[in-house]
This record gives structure tokens, sequence and C-alpha cells, in this order.
């Protein structure tokens, strides 16, 4: 493995693990739900559908960009990506509502789809495309070559499933860590405005597809 790949694959690992912290992302609907039934079981058994949820969201942005990318030069594709990173993040600069669910009493299929609606709408998905991109025309020389089908869904689908592990990993320990230490009135406490955060990261994420 190259030192380039290793860079990706990590970078793939820390936009999961931010994605984790950011509690409209899932691990303060899993605190809700222990603390409704007052028992770590409960924060325990969101886990899995909320990672779940997540990595579909990712799956699907990578998905696209291999169908796109099979008649499309690979290189052509860092604009387009780039413009909706960053319209997006402008447009959550203004605008900071996020999908709405019924209540909190839903089934495992529910919580997954509130997870897949919740990362597709905070653009989760669009923030890995760059870095599986920038690998798959380093894998290629660099060159605009059309996205390799056979290679390239293998890749997707190691990029989703690390990206969800890292996502997965910061979100069980800080649900674990606010239900049995911290309590939600850490938010209160110290309040960061992560949807200002957030919205900075896709900006500069775009600007960076370009750039890099």
């Amino acid at each position: 493995m190259t030192n380039g790949m290793a860079m990706s694959w990590t970078m793939l690992l820390a936009l999961g693990a931010f994605h984790g912290i950011n509690p409209g992302m899932g691990w303060l609907f899993a605190v809700a739900l222990g603390m409704q039934e007052r028992r770590r079981g409960a924060v325990l058994r969101a886990l899995l559908p909320l990672g779940a949820g997540h990595a579909l969201a990712v799956a699907g942005a990578l998905g696209a960009a291999l169908a796109i990318g099979a008649v499309v030069p690979l290189a052509d594709l860092r604009w387009p990506i780039a413009i909706v990173l960053v319209s997006l993040g402008a447009l959550r600069f203004v605008r900071h509502r996020h999908p709405r669910w019924a209540g909190m009493r839903v089934s495992m299929g529910g919580l997954t789809a509130w997870s897949f609606l919740m990362a597709t709408a905070h653009g989760a998905g669009l923030m890995v495309l760059p870095v599986f991109v920038g690998m798959t025309m380093a894998g290629e020389g660099g060159h605009a070559h059309h996205m390799p089908a056979g290679a390239g869904a293998g890749t997707a689908l190691l990029a989703a499933g690390l990206h969800a592990a890292g996502y997965l990993a910061v979100t069980a320990f800080v649900a674990v860590l606010v239900f049995e230490k911290l309590g939600v009135g850490l938010l209160r406490r110290a309040w960061v405005n992560l949807d200002l955060i957030w919205a900075a990261a896709l900006v500069v994420t775009g600007a960076l597809t370009l750039a890099l």
C-alpha cells in the first residue's frame, strides 16, 4: 500500500469519526432512547441501525459516483462535487433545519431509515466523494480515465465500511459516555455550534476538492 493510499484510508476513518461527534448524526438519539428506557442496553441497541443507515447513505453517494464515473472522466467529477459541497455548506450556514421524526419509539428499521435520512441531509456521503475519487485517480496514475467498474465497486464498499467503522466507534463512545457520566446537560454547559462547524467543513471540503 502506498503512502497516498494509506492517507486516503486514514482520511475516510477520520471523516467517519468527525461525523460521529455530531449529536445530530445519531448519538443524541441513542442517549435519548437510553434515558427513555433507563438502561444502557437501549443505547447499545441503537448503534447498529445508526451505523447501518449512515453506511447506506455513504454507499449511495459512492454508488452514484461509480455510475457517473463510468461515462464521465474522473477529473471532470471534481467540479460538480465541489459545487454541490459548497452549495450545501452555504445553505446550512443560513438554514439549520433537520429532518424530523414522528417520535422516539421507532423500530430498528425506522432508526436505520432515520440515520440514512440524517446522513444524506447533512451531506455525509458527499464529503467522502473527494477522497474516493482521489483514491481512484491515484490508482489510475492521475489520468482522467473513467471509473473502473469492478475495482471501483470493491473500493467503494471498503471505503463505505471503513468510514462507517469510524463513525460507529465515535458514536458508541460518545453515546455511552454522555448516558453514563456526563448527561445531556453537557449540551447546555459546553455548547458548540456544530451546525456552523459542519457547514464550514462542507465548504472547505468543496474547496479542497478543486485545490488538491
